[in-house]
């Protein structure tokens, strides 16, 4: 193989600045103008089924709500207080409308956006016993996946955030795919949740292949231990006729060696997420940091790994480490913060129905009282 690729910025040896003092926390109100994180990727419309009983031999009804990786990834930096910016191709039908509606109360920049006529895209969740979500999607002619390569981003940008069906469907993927590589290297810290839909990938191979060439313009990449397995092509559901990717109890020994081999080609760190299990980091140093799940009661887990990749942005923004070098540079105390945070976020999100995120002062909130019941 040969030398991976690093985008400017990154030092070609272990040593880097010292760690950053963790700063305060931005206020809400007191943002930034100028966006800081973008980013970029599908926004759609989950068609999630009511909790309520339904009458023999009916359907339950489905609700529409916000959502879509990258989308939901974007409202939790807005609502904790990051100056944050959503880049991606949003429809003008009345979806669209909303989705654009929710991003502004957010607090996120919507200036990036490209409008089309086309229809929003739907994905109808199948919500199982333990929370847990399966998706169907609806996706032909629809506006996000003829989205293409803007401008250069913004001088203040500092880092870019991209995953999920938006590099997956083409034309889109592959202007979202030279969005990647433009940024990486004119120095832009990146970001990759690949939050595997297994349904949407019609070869997994070609998939898994694009995804490895990624790596080299990657600085920090989150996925969930069944995405890692998928990815790696080991485990249940790794096949090409797979509907779900990996499974429970997942193989944590093919997940952590699948993880080392990435990281010897790009990333700086890799968060792992293990459902209720909590969250580990593994960084190129050698580290390795795992924190537990909150305790929480779960009504569903949808948007929880978008939840958790906005939060280690967030945090590590915090943390004065959104670049390659200054994520190098952290210490396993920082990553212990960093994983807690993460970790209190997503619980917010699986204690209340559909993707919403949570907003700074819930956070606070938690962190005083404590959080009791199952684990998340």
């Amino acid at each position: 193989m040969g030398r991976a690729h690093r985008p400017a910025g990154r030092p070609q040896g272990p040593d880097g600045p010292p760690p950053a003092t963790p700063r305060p926390a931005p206020a809400a109100a007191g943002k930034d103008p100028h966006p800081v994180i973008v980013v970029a990727g599908e926004a759609l419309i989950d068609l999630v089924p009511s909790q309520q009983p339904c009458p023999d031999g009916t359907l339950p009804a489905l609700l529409p709500r916000r959502g879509g990786g990258p989308y939901n990834t974007a409202l939790a930096l807005g609502r904790l207080g990051s100056p944050a910016a959503f880049c991606s191709r949003v429809s003008t039908d009345t979806f669209g409308a909303s989705l654009l509606r929710g991003l502004r109360d957010g607090g996120v920049d919507t200036s990036l956006v490209q409008r089309g006529p086309e229809p929003t895209t739907l994905a109808v969740a199948d919500i199982s016993p333990d929370g847990s979500a399966g998706y169907g999607f609806y996706v032909e002619g629809t506006a996000d996946r003829l989205f293409t390569l803007p401008p250069a981003l913004p001088g203040a940008v500092r880092a870019l955030s991209l995953g999920t069906c938006s590099l997956v469907l083409e034309p889109g993927a592959g202007a979202y795919e030279a969005l990647l590589r433009r940024e990486a290297r004119r120095g832009v810290f990146t970001a990759l949740d690949p939050n595997i839909r297994p349904g949407l990938i019609p070869d997994p191979d070609a998939y898994r292949t694009r995804f490895r060439s990624w790596l080299s313009d990657v600085a920090l990449l989150k996925l969930s231990d069944e995405d890692a397995l998928w990815l790696a092509g080991a485990g249940p559901g790794a096949g090409a006729d797979a509907g779900a990717p990996g499974a429970p109890g997942a193989d944590r020994a093919a997940v952590l060696a699948a993880a080392r081999e990435w990281l010897a080609v790009g990333p700086a760190a890799i968060v792992l997420t293990h459902g209720g299990d909590g969250l580990t980091v593994l960084t190129r140093a050698g580290g390795e940091v795992m924190v537990p799940g909150e305790r929480i009661t779960v009504v569903d887990t949808i948007g929880a790994g978008d939840t958790v990749n906005a939060a280690l942005l967030h945090r590590l923004d915090v943390h004065g480490a959104l670049s390659y070098a200054a994520v190098e540079a952290l210490g396993d105390g920082d990553w212990e913060d960093i994983l807690r945070f993460a970790a209190r976020a997503a619980a917010v999100t699986c204690s209340r129905a559909g993707a919403e995120p949570p907003f700074a002062a819930e956070l606070t909130e938690l962190t005083e009282r404590g959080a009791d019941g199952p684990v998340a």
